[in-house]
């Protein structure tokens, strides 16, 4: 199969979510928290559930806590370098520390792997929500007029809905819980429609982005680090891991998606340098059309 028509896809449905948004003008807030509240909790269970549990799930942790804070701390530097000031590196942290592997690393795997890919990259996903409803959510609120970072990271945690579909997955499979055929088709039909809904949110979350000025050294600093740096970290970090080949290649990969979408939102929450933060969720995934081929034919 060619990048071509593994992109196509991609994109078109980002573009159908993104004209039905400047169309129809549509509550995204309300198609997000349906996606992420109702049905990715249904397909991470589905996940935990079915997935023996093995000590890679120790190694996609240490990984991307390790490229989490790699890229922080590089961010830390520079930010010192440049003379900007706290709410001005929390901002470039959003922008830069936070892969989009939910509305798109996670589809991408799956045009790239099939359902195989898939196993890795809801785990990935799941740890990655967990960085940045705690670690994303510290520095938004750190960066904010009114502070209060650990206490409002604290707070988010209790509003994980995948995690807790996470845990309950395990404890299902732990205590071997068997789910009677019906439910679980029903779990299926849900599960199975997270995917196209969450690209679809994507989309429409990216028509609701306005560029106004454009601080074009920030924005050169998180398109480096996050398209180009990010999947560099990620090949040194996966590079000695005792994983088999294709979960490398997915590490990486997923390491090289734009911002995440997410921190756009909560960069607006908390007025954390929120036109930087979106114009790089907007930017990244624009020019990810050129980078994550490229990225791709290098790991394949």
């Amino acid at each position: 199969m060619s990048i071509i028509s593994i992109m196509l896809p991609i994109f078109f449905v980002f573009g159908v979510g993104y004209f039905a948004q400047r169309l129809l003008k549509l509550d995204t807030n309300i198609l997000s928290k349906l996606a992420i509240y109702v049905m990715v909790p249904f397909l991470v269970f589905r996940t935990f559930y079915e997935q023996p549990i093995n000590t890679s799930y120790g190694y996609l942790a240490l990984y991307m806590i390790g490229l989490c804070t790699v890229i922080i701390v590089m961010v830390s530097v520079l930010s010192k370098v440049y003379g900007y000031s706290e709410p001005e590196r929390s901002g470039l942290i959003l922008a830069s520390a936070f892969m989009n592997n939910g509305n798109y690393g996670t589809p991408l795997i799956f045009f790239l792997f099939g359902a195989a890919g898939m196993e890795t990259a809801i785990i990935l996903m799941v740890i990655q929500q967990l960085l940045m409803s705690t670690l994303g959510v510290y520095y938004a609120a750190k960066g904010s007029p009114e502070g209060g970072g650990v206490s409002a990271a604290l707070k988010s945690i209790k509003r994980m809905p995948m995690v807790y579909g996470a845990m309950i997955g395990l404890a299902f499979q732990y205590l071997r819980i068997p789910l009677d055929k019906g439910i679980m088709e029903g779990v299926d039909f849900i599960a199975d429609a997270a995917i196209p809904v969450i690209m679809i949110t994507l989309g429409m979350q990216l028509a609701n982005i306005r560029v106004k000025e454009v601080d074009w050294k920030k924005l050169s600093t998180a398109l480096t680090l996050k398209l180009i740096g990010a999947p560099i970290i990620a090949a040194l970090f996966v590079w000695q891991m005792p994983l088999d080949e294709m979960t490398k290649q997915i590490m990486i990969i997923m390491a090289a998606t734009p911002t995440a979408a997410n921190t756009t939102m909560i960069a607006i929450q908390f007025q954390t340098e929120p036109q930087n933060v979106s114009t790089a969720t907007l930017v990244t995934t624009v020019v990810s059309l050129i980078t994550i081929p490229l990225v791709i034919q290098l790991t394949m």
